[in-house]
C-alpha cells in the first residue's frame, strides 16, 4: 500500500462489523450445478508479507507453511507485496513454492520496487503469467496484475490500473466460462486505494454476476468486507504490519533490529503473522474465512494519533486480527427481503 493516494470510500459501502460477523453471499445457481461432485473447497491466503522490510517476514512465513502442512489446504495464494523476485529471496520464495503443490501469485506494488519487474516474478516466483486464470477444485480463478501503466487518471504514486488488453482478457473470461469465478487481486477493485479504473472492472463483474462468487484482494493492510451489486469484496489484512508512515516513525523492536531494517519504524507491526482459509461447502453454498488474531508490537495505531486514512478507521478496519465471516444463501435471501 503505502505512498499512493486514491479516492475516498463511501461509508456506506461498508458493511457492520464485529468478532462474530456474519453476512450474505448466494452462490448463483449456474455456480452451484458446476460444485456437484465436488468436495468443500479449501484455500489458504497470506498477503502483504513484504519480507525486504520485515526483519522476520522468513519466520512469518514460516508460521503459514507449518500451518497449510497441518490443514492441508486445496490451494495456496499469496496476494502480493510478497518478497523481491531476486536470488537473495529464493530461499523464501521457494518455502513458499514448496508448501503446496497448487499456488497462486498475485503481483503487489512493492514486488517491482527497486527497478525490479513484472516478468522477474513470473519467473523467479513462477507464475503462468503478470496475470492469469487457474482451475482449482471446480473454482475458476482469475488473477488479475492491477499495476499496470497507462490510466488516463493517474496522479503519481504507484500505478494503480487494470490495461486495456487485460481488461479485453477479463471480460473474455467472464463471457466464455460457465465455472463460478472467484476474482482476486493485490489492489482492492472498489473503495479506497482501488484501482484507477475500479468502475470498469466493476461492471465487467457485475455483468458476470451469476458466475461470480466474490473479489479478494490485499494491499490496504486491514481487514474489511465491501458489496457491489451484491458481490462481496473482500479485504485480506497484511501477514506483518499496518502503515503509518515517517510522521509516525517510532521503534517497536529494538534498537539493533531497526538500524538494519530502517522501513519497520514507519510501520506498527502485528506480534503474530496473519493469514487465514477460505472454505466454500458445495452442500449448503456457504463461503467462510477464518479468524486469525494478534495485537501490536509496541504502539498501535491509535495511540500515535494516526487518523490521516480515513475512512479507515483505527480499531474498526485499523486492527491486528482478521475476523470470522460466514456468508450463506439463506442470509442473502433475509437481506434482499428487507
Amino acid at each position: 500500500m503505502h505512498e499512493k493516494d486514491s479516492p475516498g470510500l463511501d461509508r456506506r459501502t461498508f458493511i457492520s462489523q464485529s468478532a462474530a460477523a456474519c453476512l450474505a453471499l448466494a452462490i448463483p445457481a449456474a455456480a452451484r450445478a458446476a460444485f456437484k461432485g465436488h468436495d468443500r473447497v479449501s484455500m489458504a491466503l497470506i498477503t502483504d508479507l513484504h519480507h525486504d522490510i520485515m526483519h522476520d517476514g522468513r519466520e512469518r512465513l514460516q508460521a503459514f507453511v507449518d500451518f497449510v502442512k497441518r490443514r492441508k489446504p486445496d490451494a495456496v495464494m499469496q496476494l502480493g507485496d510478497f518478497a523481491y523476485p531476486n536470488e537473495k529471496n529464493k530461499d523464501v520464495i521457494g518455502l513458499f513454492n514448496t508448501c503446496h503443490a497448487t499456488r497462486l501469485h498475485v503481483i503487489g506494488n512493492h514486488d517491482t520496487d527497486l527497478r525490479h519487474t513484472h516478468a522477474q516474478c513470473v519467473t523467479t516466483w513462477g507464475m503462468p503469467a503478470p496475470y492469469y486464470a487457474q482451475t482449482v477444485n471446480g473454482i475458476r480463478m482469475i488473477v488479475l496484475n492491477g499495476n499496470e501503466h497507462g490510466s488516463p487518471t493517474h496522479k503519481g504514486g504507484y500505478p494503480a490500473y487494470i490495461g486495456k488488453e487485460q481488461a479485453a482478457w477479463l471480460a473474455k473470461e467472464l463471457n466464455d466460462g460457465t465455472l463460478p469465478v472467484i476474482i482476486i487481486s493485490h489492489q482492492p477493485l472498489t473503495g479506497f486505494y482501488a484501482v484507477d479504473n475500479a468502475t470498469d472492472i466493476q461492471q465487467q463483474i457485475t455483468a458476470a454476476r451469476h458466475r461470480v462468487i466474490m473479489a479478494i484482494n490485499g494491499h490496504t493492510h486491514v481487514d474489511s468486507l465491501q458489496y457491489v451489486d451484491d458481490i462481496p469484496y473482500l479485504t485480506i489484512n497484511s501477514a506483518s504490519y499496518f502503515w503509518v508512515g515517517e510522521q509516525f516513525k517510532h521503534n517497536s523492536y529494538t534498537p539493533e533490529i531497526h538500524a538494519a531494517h530502517p522501513w519497520i519504524s514507519s510501520t506498527c507491526p502485528y506480534k503474530d503473522p496473519l493469514f487465514t482459509v477460505l472454505t466454500i461447502d458445495p452442500d449448503n453454498f456457504t463461503i467462510r474465512l477464518e479468524s486469525r488474531k494478534s495485537e501490536w508490537v509496541g504502539k498501535s495505531p491509535a495511540a500515535l494519533g494516526f487518523t490521516d486514512k480515513q475512512p479507515l478507521r483505527t480499531g474498526e478496519e485499523i486492527v491486528p486480527f482478521i475476523r470470522p465471516y460466514k456468508l450463506s444463501v439463506q442470509q442473502r435471501m433475509k437481506r434482499q427481503r428487507k
